[in-house]
């Protein structure tokens, strides 16, 4: 099978050359455990190019200092890298303005602001619908958030195939009248299962609802317009686009932010502050309180430009044809059993899917399966992958993840496959 996809890239039918690609990322050319390392945790945290760590070092060797405070050279410098870093983020997902985009420490402090800032409206009988399939950042803030208000916490259900339940969901009149908020992953990062945001952001807001996506494994995939996705509010990460930890952006219609309160209270997100009460800062910088995520702001921009020098839809194509390899030579090993969408078209793409593969090895344990894939240089992930409702729903503790990226090539699969069928030998299991 391997043959047969070099020869779709010799034919110009693979969207670009990956080994190039790789080149930029020092760290796909190490070893591990003696074996060529084969990087197949992307969900997880996807590596960075030389560019995006460059940006590093150039920010603190040369235009280090604090934001918006210190009047002098460096500080002007360093303010109009962090907010080029906003601007440049912006028009990546096709944002209307800059000051519709927020940034925090991470996606699950996006979701947190959402349910923290939304909840001030929200009254004891209201409804907040998610689904089964939801990553734990997606849950526990709209479960504290009913807690605290009297809001009934819905969801969807899912089909035996990963797929969100719709039919079920319109006999049930899960999003109704009395629906508030509908907050749902764009792409699971267990099943892969792209949900259809637009249709379901329509029917929440027939309804007068707002609508909240987390696209933490979206953003980073495929070509991302928040104006055409039909959502009012977006959670996303910088450190599975090839940039930083310790960044996460929330992007917002500009003025459904300018209507809610402030997420966490400090410098920078005020206008005047009184011993007797204070007033806030418009968007972003209202939920941007203290010394902000500086450097980490400069590498998502530097960030943003790789990914669009070598163009988000060719790296999506990337990703469906690696992906729909993946399924098929998945298919070959015995007693492996992929969650969610497994449907690979006659071209070789995945469809309707992202590039998160979880599945379980018979009888033996996901933990055990990780470990010995690491031996052979495979890095996967094994574990609930925080989602542990949608283990439940499918009837398993717990799952191995294989995740691709813009730079796994198919010998990487085949290295999976082939540690695989030996971890069977191993435990007895093999033929």
């Amino acid at each position: 099978m391997a043959a047969e996809v070099q020869a779709l890239s010799t034919n110009g039918g693979w969207p670009y050359d990956v080994e190039r690609v790789r080149a930029d990322f020092p760290i796909l050319a190490r070893e591990a455990n003696g074996y060529p390392l084969a990087y197949l945790d992307s969900a997880n945290t996807s590596q960075k190019p030389q560019v995006v760590v460059d940006a590093v070092a150039d920010h603190y060797l040369q235009h280090n200092a604090n934001v918006a405070r210190a009047m002098h050279v460096l500080g002007a410098e360093s303010t109009e890298r962090y907010e080029h870093g906003r601007s440049r983020i912006s028009r990546f997902i096709g944002a209307a303005r800059p000051e519709e985009i927020i940034f925090t420490k991470n996606a699950s402090e996006a979701l947190n602001l959402c349910a923290h800032s939304l909840g001030v409206g929200l009254s004891e009988g209201d409804e907040i619908v998610i689904s089964e399939m939801e990553h734990h950042s997606n849950i526990v803030p709209w479960q504290l958030l009913a807690e605290r208000t009297g809001a009934v916490l819905r969801w969807f259900g899912l089909t035996p195939d990963g797929k969100l339940d719709l039919e079920a969901a319109v006999r049930d009149r899960l999003i109704n009248e009395r629906t508030k908020v509908v907050s749902l992953t764009w792409v699971s990062n267990v099943l892969g299962t792209v949900n259809p945001i637009t249709k379901i952001a329509e029917q929440a807001h027939a309804v007068g609802a707002v609508m909240v996506v987390d696209a933490s494994q979206a953003v980073p995939q495929m070509p991302t317009d928040v104006a055409a996705l039909g959502a009012d509010l977006v959670a996303f990460t910088g450190h599975k686009m090839v940039g930083p930890t310790g960044l996460g952006v929330l992007w917002g219609r500009y003025d459904l932010l300018a209507e809610l309160p402030p997420f966490l209270g400090g410098g920078e997100m005020i206008e005047i502050v009184k011993m007797t009460g204070s007033t806030f800062a418009p968007p972003p910088h209202r939920f941007e309180a203290g010394t902000p995520p500086i450097v980490e702001a400069t590498m998502i921009g530097a960030a943003a430009d790789y990914l669009d020098q070598i163009g988000m839809a060719a790296i999506h194509d990337h990703e469906q044809l690696i992906t729909g390899y993946a399924l098929t030579a998945l298919a070959e090993v015995p007693d492996l059993r992929v969650l969610g969408p497994t449907e690979v078209a006659a071209d070789g793409r995945a469809i309707n899917r992202g590039g998160a593969i979880s599945f379980t090895l018979g009888e033996i344990h996901p933990h055990d399966v990780s470990q010995m894939l690491d031996s052979r240089g495979v890095a996967v992930r094994g574990g609930h992958h925080c989602a542990r409702p949608l283990h439940e729903a499918f009837g398993v503790q717990s799952s191995t993840r294989a995740s691709s990226y813009l730079y796994t090539t198919t010998a990487e699969i085949d290295q999976l496959v082939e540690a695989l069928l030996w971890t069977q030998n191993f435990f007895g299991g093999g033929r």
